[in-house]
């Protein structure tokens, strides 16, 4: 958008956007954000239908992580996407979301690897190779060392690309406009991608091509199961997290990148995203598709804008779409706080995660309704 003689321009973060078949009301993305408010066996319940209901005026949500199958939970109250219940408590936050106004949802596929536990998933976690969880993980007993997964066999690979494709079937049941598949933050895909967590010396090891080739499959999978315009894919380059230590990030990414672009998803998400660092501007000289940008915010730009600025600059370098996570977390109107200057919500970190109910989750307030909307339903407002 250009200025015009009666003042400066509107922000492009307000601008409508396509994906895929998505006419979306604006470039401002709800970065996918795990919450903990699944029921025990993984159902989402009412409690987030309001949630993502209370947020729906976002021009994207991309909802949070989500299991394709049992041994891949993470932990414990995270919702699965593997079961006919769980796809009918998904189907109820979708329905939410429309009846509140709501665009395109996504759904982010997300299996743990060796971030899980037995007392949560039941089951010991699976992984490229045995190498142990390094960190401690909330299990329904409390706080556990890690364990030492069990290396993936070949059996173990198929299955489990097959239940991505599976799941996502079951988003789109579910009424999702697609899924996001989650190869970032040391959960699975991203363990086969690293040096460090993938010691393998077959045809998923070693070499580039070889350590890219899980996630290649997982996403030609999904693409062919609802359609490449559906899927999504998410990264992390060079993020150290969940014990992983990549090794060789500036070789492994332009390759997957390429690989990625052959399947034409419908976006790349890039998490931690620098708009003045090398890897972004080299992923958007090689994605040819829509790029959703996820930058880290300082306490201070949160604190100022909620992140406007940082967005607009990705946008101005590049992006297509932004992404972002804690100023959706405490303002269930946060697009149009961000649109008006209004203050933010101050988010309570006591209730991010690990906990239940509705405290520091649906009862952050939002502005007062506009004169002429009073009589509508709280999670439309």
């Amino acid at each position: 958008m250009t200025q015009t003689q009666h003042g400066p321009a509107a922000s492009r973060l307000f601008e409508s956007a396509r994906l895929g078949g998505l006419e979306l009301s604006s470039r401002l993305v709800m970065a996918p954000l795990t919450r903990n408010r699944a029921g025990a066996d993984g159902v989402p319940g009412e409690l987030m239908a309001a949630y993502y209901a209370q947020r729906a005026s976002a021009g994207l949500i991309i909802a949070e992580a989500t299991t394709p199958n049992a041994v891949g939970q993470t932990y414990p109250h995270i919702p699965g996407i593997h079961t006919p219940a769980q796809i009918a408590g998904w189907r109820r936050v979708t329905e939410a979301v429309r009846a509140a106004g709501g665009g395109g949802m996504f759904l982010q596929l997300q299996h743990g690897g060796r971030v899980g536990h037995p007392e949560t998933s039941g089951r010991v976690p699976l992984a490229p190779s045995a190498v142990p969880f390094p960190e401690q993980l909330i299990t329904p007993g409390g706080l556990r060392d890690g364990v030492i997964p069990r290396e993936m066999t070949a059996e173990d690979i198929r299955s489990t690309v097959a239940d991505f494709a599976s799941a996502a079937r079951g988003a789109v049941a579910a009424g999702f406009a697609g899924v996001e598949v989650h190869s970032a933050n040391g959960h699975l895909l991203h363990q086969f991608l690293s040096r460090n967590t993938n010691r393998r010396t077959d045809e998923w090891g070693g070499s580039v091509e070889n350590r890219i080739r899980f996630t290649v499959e997982v996403v030609r999978a999904v693409a062919e199961a609802i359609g490449p315009e559906r899927v999504g894919v998410r990264i992390s380059p060079g993020v150290a997290v969940n014990g992983v230590e990549e090794g060789d990030t500036e070789e492994i990414y332009p390759a997957l990148v390429k690989a990625l672009a052959d399947l034409a998803p419908v976006y790349l998400h890039q998490v931690h995203t620098d708009p003045d660092g090398p890897r972004f501007a080299q992923i958007r000289r090689d994605w040819p598709g829509t790029l959703i940008a996820n930058p880290v915010l300082s306490r201070e730009e949160l604190a100022a804008d909620g992140g406007k600025r940082r967005g607009e600059r990705l946008l101005a370098e590049g992006a297509d779409l932004v992404a972002l996570g804690r100023g959706f977390l405490a303002n269930p109107d946060f697009v149009e706080r961000l649109r008006t200057g209004a203050p933010l919500n101050e988010i309570r970190p006591e209730y991010l995660m690990h906990v239940q109910g509705a405290e520091g989750y649906t009862d952050y307030p939002a502005l007062p309704a506009p004169r002429g909307v009073g009589n509508l339903p709280e999670r439309v407002r």
